[in-house]
């Protein structure tokens, strides 16, 4: 009977853990995946809120075309284009004088030059948490075909050659340890027409190098599934081995050809933020047409913003140098001042700010840099309650000053000034940032005059957060007018905090 009895619990036991396996199997098979599909995607998808609330994040170009230090990051096409100039620099010229023809000495030969000697990634991440930067994103591939990780896929990598460490999974643990988000992005789509083949002997053209430089290709031509495919392998490659919160292309993955890889990237890295349990971001400019549907993903601006608020969250990327994106020697550095204001703008407008820094070859982050970004972390240290988990008001801001819209137009703004003034909202609280000082330290809020069709409510109380003036204000038909007191607190904009009756 007790033998009848043990068979028949091992029995019940048995059925019930093999019903739980089933039910468990069931469960993961309806658990929910994105499709390759734009309404798949959209029934699923959003924005994280980290990424709303996050507004400022540091872009790092940095690869083997900062050994030249000359030029811009696009030196390598340069060698091979004569042409090819930036900021009255010419590559062709340049390294001819200084390396060779490249039948003898071409790109692939600065690679043993790219050390990466002095690079410590916790300075770094320290640099950029000093900044109030919220994320990093390093270039993990741009047009020159050489890998800045631990690559599975091509032999040209960081780990391979040069610095000969995975330094981009060391900036990724700095980073999360100093509590930042951490993306990376991809340029790899333009490698295929990078390179120019137009002369037989130079190294480009060497069969043993094709998987650096590429194959010569017709003019217009669209890529080929071998490039494709192998787009796709190295791009998976990096999304499985660094996990990226963010992922960011360039334009050449808007170029006619790669449709096909649209809809099948975006649902893998979104099923990949499933997988991994956290809301992450897919970042396109949409520059040679709409390549992804704009509440898919975030757009990004190249060197440019909105010119007002943007239903959808978005970024700007640009640099902190006016000239190239990697290093060089004679770079025209923008100042922290117009940066502070174009972020301000940005927030206002619904938008992230990526800014761009070029480190040297051997690691180091140039002292120009350094500075600036030291002084944006010093006025962001101070006036963050404006800026950081902000959303817009109902207008991004007044004044006279425009902005212009668009990629690569921000060569047409001109400075702000006090009257132009920036909005920004959180837990019912509005925040009014001048983006100047005027003289008899007296600013007016025209949006905020008596009667105004924004806000009907009194106001309750102002306080300038910017410093620790006193101030007096008063609300009249011509505007709210706020009187400060003393010497400007601080530089570049100055933050009020206005609170309203309930």
């Amino acid at each position: 009977m007790k033998k009848f009895l043990a068979l028949a619990i091992i029995a019940v036991v048995g059925f019930s853990s093999c019903s739980e396996k089933k039910e468990q199997k069931k469960e993961v098979e309806t658990a929910f995946r994105y499709q390759e599909d734009w309404e798949s995607i959209r029934s699923g998808y959003k924005v994280p809120e980290w990424f709303k609330d996050a507004k400022f994040g540091i872009f790092l170009h940095w690869g083997p075309y900062a050994v030249p230090a000359y030029s811009s990051e696009k030196y390598p096409k340069g060698i091979y284009q004569k042409s090819w100039n930036k900021g009255g620099m010419n590559p062709w010229s340049h390294h001819r004088e200084h390396h060779g023809d490249p039948s003898v000495f071409g790109y692939k030969d600065l690679i043993p030059k790219f050390k990466a000697e002095n690079f410590n990634a916790k300075e770094w991440a320290s640099l950029f948490k000093k900044s109030g930067a919220r994320y990093v994103v390093p270039v993990a591939e741009h047009h020159d075909g050489f890998a800045m990780y631990n690559s599975n896929v091509t032999r040209w990598n960081v780990v391979n050659m040069g610095p000969k460490k995975d330094v981009m999974q060391m900036l990724s643990d700095a980073c999360k340890t100093e509590g930042m988000k951490f993306g990376v992005s991809s340029h790899f789509a333009l490698n295929r027409q990078y390179y120019n083949h137009a002369d037989p002997s130079w190294d480009v053209n060497d069969p043993q190098y094709q998987d650096l430089y590429w194959k010569k290709i017709e003019r217009n031509s669209l890529p080929s599934k071998e490039f494709l495919d192998l787009w796709w392998n190295r791009t998976t490659d990096i999304i499985d081995n660094y996990k990226p919160d963010l992922l960011w292309f360039d334009f050449g993955l808007d170029k006619p050809g790669f449709e096909p890889m649209h809809k099948k990237i975006l649902a893998y890295y979104y099923n990949k933020g499933l997988d991994w349990d956290k809301g992450v971001v897919f970042q396109d400019k949409n520059m040679k047409g709409k390549s992804f549907p704009e509440d898919l993903i975030t757009l990004d601006i190249e060197r440019g913003r909105m010119d007002g608020i943007y239903k959808y969250p978005w970024q700007t990327d640009t640099s902190i140098g006016k000239i190239s994106w990697g290093y060089i020697k004679d770079e025209e550095y923008k100042t922290s001042n117009y940066l502070l204001d174009e972020l301000i703008d940005i927030v206002s407008k619904n938008g992230c700010l990526l800014l761009n820094i070029g480190p040297k070859a051997d690691g180091t982050i140039p002292d120009e840099a350094k500075n600036i970004l030291e002084e944006m972390g010093s006025w962001l240290t101070v006036n963050d309650e404006a800026i950081f988990n902000t959303r817009p008001w109902k207008i991004f801001g007044e004044g006279p000053t425009k902005v212009s819209k668009g990629h690569h137009s921000e060569k047409n703004n001109k400075e702000s000034g006090f009257e132009d003034i920036r909005f920004t909202t959180k837990n019912d609280v509005l925040y009014a940032t001048s983006l100047g000082w005027p003289k008899d330290g007296v600013f007016t809020v025209k949006s905020l005059a008596k009667g105004n069709e924004y806000e009907t409510r009194e106001i309750a109380s102002i306080k300038l957060i910017s410093g620790n003036n006193k101030i007096d204000w008063n609300q009249t038909d011509k505007g709210l007018q706020i009187k400060v007191e003393g010497e400007k607190p601080c530089e570049a904009a100055f933050a009020f905090k206005i609170e309203f009756k309930k």
